[in-house]
C-alpha cells in the first residue's frame, strides 16, 4: 500500500471520542472515507456503501475489527472532529511534499458551500483555500469565523502556510494593509487587486496611468507586454504596463514593501461585440515586469479554474448537504486530499470526474492515485 504518508499524518489527529464509543479506529474511517471520496463518494451513506463493496481488499491494510462502519457512525465522527486537526494534518502532509511552491503563483480565494445552511442565524460554510498555480494543488483552507469575511481568514491561512519566495495573489477583499504586511514578512512578495474597497489608492493609481498617455518620460518609466488569443469565436488582447511606484501614491508608505503599480487592459471580442475592461494591482516585487505580472495575474485565475469550478463539476460540493456540526467543514478538506491526488496521477489525460470513476472502477489506477503524492 502507498498510502504510509497519508496515514501517517492521519494517525497524529486526536480521537474526539470517548474510549467506549471507538468501536472503529480514528484512522480507518479517515482512510476508509478519502479512500471512498476518490472513488466517487459524496455523502456518508455513499462512503458506507463503497466500504461495503470493498471490504476484503480494505482489511488488508486498514484496522476495521468490527467491520465498515455504518453512515451514521461516520456522520456522527465527522461532525464531533476538530476540524483544525484534519486541516493541520492536510497541511503538514503538503508541506511535506519538497517543492509545492518554491518561488511560485500561491493564489488565495474563498468560496461557499451553498447547501451547508444549518439553521436560522448560523450562516453558510465558507471556506479560504491556498492554491499553487504551478502544481494545481490545494496548499491549505481555513474556514471564515461566523459573521465574518475573508479579511479575517486570510491571516490565519498565511500564518499557517509556507510561503517564502512566492508571490500571493489575492483579489481585492484581501487588498489590506495588514495582509500586505503579514506576506511580506513571511518573506513572500504580494500581488493585490485594487478596487473601490480601496478609494484613494484606486484613484492615485489611475491618475498615474492616465498621465503617463501625455508624460513621455513617465511612460518610458513604465514596461509593456501584450498578449492574443483566438478560438471558439473569440477574440482577447491583453495588455499590461508596470510602473514603479511613485511619490504621486499618497498612501505610498502605508503599504509594507509597495514596490510596483500594475495596469492590465483586457479587449474581448465575441461575435463582432467588442468590450474593453481594465484591472489595477499594487505589487511588493521590485522591477516586476510586465511580462511576469500577466502570467501571475493570469495563473491566479487557476484557483477558480482548477479549484472551485472542479469542486462543483465533479465533486458536486454545493449540491453536498452534509452539515451536522463541524461535518461539512470536514468533508470539505477530504475533498480538497481527493483533489490533490486526483490531479497529481501522472499517465492520465481524463479531466477529475472520470479520474474518480475510473479509480472506483480499477483498483490498480486507484493505488497510483494515492501514492501520487507519497
Amino acid at each position: 500500500m502507498t498510502t504510509a504518508s497519508i496515514l501517517e499524518y492521519f494517525a497524529e489527529i486526536p480521537d474526539p471520542r470517548i474510549d467506549r464509543a471507538r468501536l472503529h479506529p480514528l484512522t480507518s474511517i479517515l482512510v476508509l472515507s478519502l479512500v471512498a471520496v476518490i472513488c466517487g463518494a459524496d455523502s456518508f451513506v455513499a462512503i458506507e456503501e463503497f466500504g461495503l463493496s470493498k471490504e476484503v481488499w480494505l482489511k488488508t491494510f486498514l484496522d476495521l475489527p468490527n467491520g465498515i462502519p455504518s453512515h451514521d457512525t461516520l456522520g456522527r465522527v465527522f461532525a464531533i472532529l476538530d476540524p483544525a486537526s484534519l486541516a493541520d494534518a492536510f497541511r503538514s502532509w503538503m508541506s511535506s511534499v519538497a517543492g509545492l511552491t518554491r518561488g511560485g503563483v500561491v493564489a488565495l480565494d474563498g468560496k461557499t458551500l451553498r447547501r451547508s445552511f444549518r439553521e436560522r442565524g448560523s450562516g453558510f460554510i465558507h471556506m479560504v483555500s491556498a492554491w499553487s498555480a504551478q502544481n494545481r494543488v490545494v496548499l491549505g483552507q481555513v474556514r471564515t469565523e461566523e459573521k465574518s469575511n475573508e479579511i479575517t481568514a486570510i491571516p490565519r491561512l498565511l500564518e499557517l502556510l509556507q510561503i517564502k519566495n512566492c508571490m500571493v495573489t489575492i483579489d481585492a477583499m484581501g487588498c489590506q494593509k495588514e495582509i500586505a504586511k503579514k506576506i511580506v514578512d513571511s518573506g513572500a512578495d504580494y500581488l493585490l487587486a485594487v478596487k473601490e474597497n480601496q478609494p484613494t489608492l484606486s484613484a492615485d493609481i489611475v491618475a498615474l496611468f492616465k498621465e503617463s498617455r501625455q508624460d513621455p518620460q513617465l511612460l518610458a518609466s513604465m514596461d509593456f507586454h501584450c498578449t492574443q488569443e483566438k478560438g471558439h469565436g473569440r477574440k482577447e488582447t491583453r495588455r499590461c504596463w508596470t510602473a514603479p511606484v511613485a511619490d504621486r501614491v499618497s498612501q505610498r508608505a502605508q503599504w509594507q514593501g509597495l514596490h510596483t503599480l500594475v495596469r492590465i487592459e483586457s479587449e474581448r471580442t465575441v461575435e463582432g461585440k467588442t468590450t474593453v475592461e481594465q484591472r489595477h494591482y499594487i505589487c511588493s516585487r521590485p522591477s516586476l515586469s510586465a511580462k511576469c505580472a500577466l502570467a501571475d495575474v493570469r495563473s491566479h485565475w487557476g484557483i477558480e479554474n482548477g479549484l472551485h469550478w472542479v469542486l462543483d463539476i465533479a465533486f458536486r460540493e454545493d449540491d453536498c448537504r452534509i452539515r451536522a456540526g463541524h461535518a461539512g467543514e470536514n468533508f470539505a478538506v477530504m475533498r480538497h486530499i481527493a483533489l490533490n491526488l486526483l490531479k497529481s496521477v501522472k499517465g492520465t489525460k481524463v479531466g477529475i470526474k472520470n479520474r474518480r470513476l475510473r479509480a472506483g472502477w480499477d483498483q490498480g489506477f486507484l493505488l497510483r492515485v494515492l501514492g501520487a503524492l507519497s
